[in-house]
């Protein structure tokens, strides 16, 4: 290759290689900085929101349903008979919401008694289900207490044992 000058009088050869060559250090580079950014971004613990809850209880009792529900299940079915052609569940909801907003107080008043009654009734089986935990956990201990406490004799009985093979 022939090193011919150009306009600014370095060579053209000498001018393209070091292009060359700061394009690939450019490049390894951008590379590192985006590796390292991928990296602290996975070195930070992300906590999931299933995780930040609280494991539910399968066996606890179920909440019972508003007002406004037991209402939207009576009506459900109405306007399901008054409108069959509709299967929209959005649609059943948003005419429940704005028939419940034109109740009066009084043609509320058979739903809310039955969702305090429900209310009252739920109140009772929780705390009858959190007394039985609250016993089930104390016995528990105790069981752990006894176990231990016999494990513990039966190793002071068996150090007297070898004591005694000992001074034979």
């Amino acid at each position: 290759m022939k090193d011919t000058k150009g306009k600014k009088g370095a060579p053209t050869v000498v001018k393209s290689i070091v292009k060359d060559k700061t394009r690939k250090i450019e490049e390894k580079d951008i590379k590192k900085r985006k590796g390292a950014v991928k990296e602290a971004k996975a070195k930070k613990p992300r906590a999931s929101k299933k995780a930040a809850k609280a494991a539910k209880d399968p066996n606890a009792p179920k909440r019972p349903p508003t007002a406004f529900f037991l209402f939207l299940n009576e009506f459900r079915k109405t306007f399901k008979e008054e409108h069959p052609d509709v299967k929209g569940v959005t649609m059943v909801g948003k005419a429940g919401g704005e028939k419940w907003k034109d109740m009066s107080d009084a043609e509320k008043a058979p739903y809310i008694n039955k969702a305090t009654q429900k209310k009252t009734e739920y109140v009772k089986t929780l705390a009858a289900y959190k007394q039985k935990q609250d016993d089930d956990e104390e016995d528990d201990g105790d069981a752990e207490e006894s176990d231990k406490s016999k494990s513990e004799i039966n190793d002071d009985e068996d150090d007297e044992d070898e004591d005694e093979d000992l001074e034979d």
